[in-house]
């Protein structure tokens, strides 16, 4: 395709799909890249063909702003027209493309505003439906203290740390305020700065070993030694906050802005498939 709008399509298709100038592309992304650049320039020739696009105008400072977003990823003008020379392009051609670029934008937001506006009890019903979506998980605040194995240190041979650990476990019976001072004097995880803090954590943040354990604990409960892919742990369930449904008040803006977007969408989609094909 010889028109130089396209080429900024495929410069835009590469470097959105695998971040790199067409250029630098094999043969077999070349030609993805050259097949997503001939739906998207297609799609853009509709949208200009059509009376909103005829109707809206772009301003010399949009223009201006959206080759400036451009030239400031490089680090002087002569490396950014070279790189426009490089995909077949120059500032002329540049310019037409981002206008183009603008009034396509541009009309898809006039014809997404046509779209019926989302009531109250729509925001409701998606609230009701979609519970699980704006209930957050369990969570637990929790200390650990770390032994690791290597076998190059006598003191961290599996053995040895295993019964430095148990000794460890056997000093806290029943001592859970001891926790954080024990784990700033013998654990060797970072953590250790700050008494074994490992913060308030939701499933699956910790290491499956860790992790099965921590939510089987009861609320200051100290576990018994386990094993991960670190070492020997012993784990401390400080607070246990249950998971809680938050208020539909809460929720009802991103509710709101999920389902308007969702609806102008739509509106878009079914606008577009009604547009005559353009021959280019």
């Amino acid at each position: 395709m010889s028109r130089p709008e396209w080429r900024y399509h495929l410069l835009r298709a590469a470097s959105e799909r695998f971040q790199t100038a067409p250029s630098a592309l094999d043969a077999e992304r070349l030609a993805q890249v050259e097949r997503l650049a001939q739906k998207t320039f297609a799609l853009e020739n509709q949208v200009l063909a059509t009376p909103e696009a005829r109707d809206t105008l772009i301003s010399e400072s949009q223009l201006a702003a959206a080759v400036a977003a451009i030239r400031q990823r490089y680090d002087d003008d002569e490396a950014f027209l070279n790189d426009l020379e490089n995909n077949g392009l120059d500032a002329e051609t540049l310019q037409l493309a981002l206008r183009r670029e603008l009034v396509f934008d541009a009309v898809m937001q006039q014809i997404g505003a046509r779209a019926a506006a989302v009531s109250a009890v729509d925001e409701q019903l998606f609230y009701e439906l979609q519970r699980d979506r704006f209930t957050r998980p369990e969570r637990r605040t929790a200390r650990h203290i770390l032994l690791t194995i290597n076998a190059e240190f006598v003191e961290n041979q599996r053995e040895v740390a295993l019964a430095r650990i148990e000794r460890l476990a056997a000093q806290l019976q029943q001592k859970t305020a001891q926790f954080g001072i024990l784990a700033s004097t013998h654990s060797e995880c970072p953590t250790a700065m700050q008494e074994g803090r490992l913060g308030t954590l939701p499933r699956g943040q910790l290491y499956p070993a860790l992790d099965a354990v921590l939510f089987a604990l009861a609320e200051g409960e100290i576990s018994g030694v386990v094993e991960s892919e670190l070492g020997f742990h012993l784990l401390l369930c400080e607070q246990i906050e249950p998971a809680i449904l938050m208020p539909f008040a809460q929720v009802q803006p991103q509710i709101h802005a999920l389902l308007q977007t969702r609806r102008q969408r739509e509106y878009q989609k079914s606008w577009l498939a009604q547009l005559p094909e353009v021959v280019m």
